[in-house]
């Protein structure tokens, strides 16, 4: 089996592929990422190498890397006309509700024109009577809820009042997606990631960025006045979860009125269980001092800043994930 996983040098995204590597037999995988300096590369270049690594120790399974940007149309022809993709897992994207309202080109050019390319390179791998790709997987996010109040997010929740450009590029790949099932019959599905952390995570996360203004003596901001919630989510769960999506596409069904039904599935996939941030920051300092990263007596509280909320960003993410659950036998140790 020949997959394509777009952002193979991000953090779900490498560590996908690691899990495809040593859980499967007999894939061929193709990893594609522009490693952009949206953060430290270093970062990104040690989690391609330990993926250059396993590969060499898995005999059975082959593994391609090509650095290249998804909104580089000639490539992603190039790379879909060279390959028989049966499977695509586009991670690759501009990540960040805070960094989309400083740079919204990226955004645009990673999240919609890239996007729209892998959904052209889909359609068109049917072309000739090619077998094609049998399922598209595509990160959302949960950043697509807005500011609603209802909770949990339901998959059936109506999602059309975002704020921020980030989570208005993410619904529009779900809106172009749909689209191009119902034309194309492409059975494709939406995964929305709530909050995800683990090791060598994505440094803009509050994690990362926190412990390092504490050792540097700066001040933590903690928006809202500490009134968030936030339904973190660790990669493994994220990972298992989208393997088992991949191997489970949308049925194609023909409608009443003689053309498809759109092959199409969005599913949250989250913790579904919603952290205080500042539970979240005790507990931090906790294992900051337990670690000897900061001394005993370290001041905490002087260290501390409690701001409003921050344009774009919303009080509580919580994911109701039994429409995943229920589909795909998913059931969290």
């Amino acid at each position: 089996m020949k997959i394509l996983i777009t952002g193979s040098a991000g953090f779900i995204g490498s560590n996908l592929v690691e899990r495809m590597l040593t859980t499967e037999s007999n894939v061929e995988i193709v990893g594609l990422d522009s490693v952009n300096d949206y953060y430290d590369v270093r970062l990104k270049e040690y989690r391609l190498e330990r993926l250059e690594t396993i590969a060499k120790q898995q005999l059975a399974n082959k593994y391609t890397f090509v650095k290249g940007n998804l909104a580089d149309k000639a490539l992603i022809d190039e790379l879909f006309a060279n390959n028989d993709f049966e499977i695509v897992v586009n991670l690759a994207a501009q990540a960040g509700v805070r960094y989309s309202i400083t740079n919204p080109d990226a955004y645009i050019e990673s999240n919609i024109i890239g996007f729209y390319n892998i959904l052209e390179a889909c359609r068109h791998s049917y072309d000739g009577g090619r077998r094609g790709v049998q399922h598209l997987v595509y990160a959302s996010s949960s950043s697509v809820y807005g500011s609603n109040k209802k909770v949990p997010y339901s998959t059936d929740d109506k999602v059309d009042n975002p704020v921020s450009l980030y989570a208005a590029t993410k619904k529009s790949n779900e809106l172009l997606a749909h689209s191009y099932s119902k034309l194309y019959n492409i059975p494709s599905t939406g995964l929305r990631f709530f909050t995800v952390y683990g090791p060598a995570g994505r440094p803009d996360m509050a994690y990362f960025g926190f412990t390092d203004k504490l050792i540097r003596g700066e001040k933590i901001q903690i928006f809202n006045y500490g009134n968030c919630k936030r339904d973190f989510t660790y990669v493994d769960d994220i990972v298992e979860g989208v393997q088992r999506v991949m191997q489970k596409a949308p049925e194609r069904h023909i409608g009443e009125d003689g053309l498809p039904e759109p092959p199409y599935a969005v599913y949250n996939i989250g913790n579904s269980n919603p952290e205080n941030l500042l539970d979240f920051v005790q507990i931090l300092q906790e294992e900051l001092i337990i670690a000897k990263v900061l001394p005993q007596d370290y001041d905490f509280e002087a260290h501390k800043e409690l701001v409003p909320m921050q344009a774009g960003d919303v009080p509580i993410t919580f994911a109701d994930t039994s429409a995943l659950s229920h589909q795909h036998h998913y059931v969290k140790d």
